[in-house]
């Protein structure tokens, strides 16, 4: 599994230059649903060959509305209604923890990664951008866990991986009031690195690697291993505190709101 190109569903990746570049694409907004799942994991397990001839990956989203607007929350309701309580809890775990190993695995990446982000950028899109090294996003980048509204917490890795980043009270107000921070904000409070103009976030993260690849690369891995640890503990127990959460029936109500909304967008606060 270690192609150099893969055009998928929902996601392609290519190599050039030494550089992986991931692209999403499964309109409307990446949601990260079985199909994203399934092709993240084939991009995960070509990871192992892919990253012995590469010093950095970018990952980026090729559609206009945005970089990712989190988990498919569509299906995430019609599988919970399609069974009883227990089975439908033990469906999301399997999910969770499919998704959490391949969140692991590129966190863990001996690359510098760089999450390219414009537009919405909320929830399970969030947290895959909170995976790479550094986060690129151009000025009308918005961040935002909106889980709060389901009655619930983010759930693929969002809380430990943002306390690793920045500050606790930060994560309490993204967490807690469901706001979003726009790109200036996030750079502020030290969540992205490079707020660039509209559109060019993918260009300024290219620009990046290439300043990347003329350092030695065992260097950066060792120091990648230091200073950016993979919160393993923490991350089991989201797994356990959002499946807790999920088995409650308030939690199936504002699933069933967000399905019936008529809203265009309404995963926007």
């Amino acid at each position: 599994m270690g192609e150099k190109q893969f055009k998928g569903q929902a996601l392609s990746w290519q190599v050039q230059g030494g550089v992986i570049e991931l692209a999403l694409h499964r309109a409307p907004c990446n949601e990260l649903g079985s199909l994203s799942l399934a092709e993240l994991e084939q991009f995960a397990s070509a990871l192992d060959n892919l990253e012995k001839n590469a010093h950095a990956l970018i990952i980026h989203s090729e559609l206009k509305p945005g970089f990712c607007a989190g988990a498919d929350l569509r299906e995430l309701y019609e599988q919970s209604q399609a069974m009883e309580t227990s089975k439908a809890v033990q469906g999301v775990r399997d999910f969770l923890e499919r998704i959490h190993r391949v969140l692991n695995r590129i966190d863990a990446a001996s690359l510098t990664t760089i999450a390219a982000v414009h537009g919405v950028t909320f929830g399970g899109g969030f947290e895959l951008a909170l995976v790479c090294d550094l986060i690129i996003a151009d000025k009308m980048a918005r961040f935002c866990f909106p889980e709060l509204r389901l009655g619930l917490i983010p759930g693929f890795g969002g809380i430990p991986r943002l306390k690793r980043d920045v500050g606790n009270a930060v994560v309490r107000d993204l967490l807690l009031t469901g706001r979003s921070f726009n790109a200036t904000k996030a750079q502020q409070i030290g969540l992205v690195s490079q707020v660039v103009a509209e559109g060019e976030a993918l260009r300024a993260a290219r620009a990046t690697t290439a300043q990347i690849g003329k350092f030695d690369r065992q260097t950066a891995v060792v120091a990648k291993q230091f200073i950016k640890p993979v919160p393993l503990d923490e991350l089991r127990k989201e797994i356990d505190m959002f499946c807790e959460l999920f088995s409650r029936p308030a939690v199936q109500a504002g699933l069933k709101k967000f399905v019936e909304s008529t809203e265009a967008q309404p995963y926007l606060p």
